[in-house]
């Protein structure tokens, strides 16, 4: 039996609370420089589009498989977290559970009475790209891959993307404030751009589809 392929992955805290939540079961990510689909011959069609990835190596080299894996293969998530150990704190999330090594900023929202805590003790978070393997919690099979130019996006699959659903039912770019729509396609608009993206651009997009999995 061949063994399951694991590749890291960021998210940032709101998208992390959005996965505990259920909410967030696809992520798309920017086709690295230098792509062009539409060097390929003749004009491609939104099925074909969809299907684009499979075709990528024989066109243009085996570098264009998509990053983050196939159908079957797993990610696992690299989130903003703080290493406990040494530091005297206790950390329980679980009342009737284990103490824990590790904390994450996903669960001590900016101004929360935790976040206070964590800075009255001098306790500081650590950048999800230094999270090692060992502090994953939260580990995902990909369902499907493909790609599509962003702006493509339907309402299902921005509602999807994680987009926060307010209170008035109004759809927001995470769960952390600013300016909500009616539709979830803006809402992703400002989260895509919110973490340095240009939607105008419109740029070719890995589209990958998720569901969680136990670690």
């Amino acid at each position: 039996m061949s063994q399951i392929k694991e590749r890291p992955i960021l998210f940032s805290a709101p998208m992390v609370r959005a996965i505990l939540e259920g909410r967030k079961t696809v992520t798309r990510r920017a086709v690295r420089a230098g792509f062009n689909p539409d060097d390929l011959e003749g004009t491609l069609s939104a099925s074909e589009c969809r299907k684009l990835y499979r075709e990528l190596p024989q066109h243009f080299g085996a570098s264009y498989f998509c990053p983050y894996g196939q159908p079957g293969d797993r990610l696992w998530v690299r989130e903003t977290f703080i290493d406990l150990r040494g530091t005297g704190v206790e950390h329980r999330p679980d009342p009737d559970g284990p103490l824990q090594r590790y904390a994450y900023a996903a669960d001590c929202r900016p101004g929360s009475h935790s976040d206070e805590a964590r800075k009255d003790f001098g306790l500081k978070y650590k950048p999800n790209i230094h999270m090692p393997r060992a502090a994953c919690r939260i580990l995902l099979e990909i369902t499907d891959v493909r790609v599509e130019r962003l702006q493509d996006i339907t309402y299902e699959q921005a509602a999807a993307e994680g987009v926060h659903r307010g209170p008035l039912r109004e759809w927001c770019a995470s769960d952390e404030g600013g300016a909500c729509h009616k539709y979830p396609v803006p809402a992703f608009r400002d989260l895509w751009q919110s973490v340095g993206g240009n939607w105008d651009a419109n740029p070719w997009v890995w589209v990958v589809e998720f569901k969680r999995v136990t670690p």
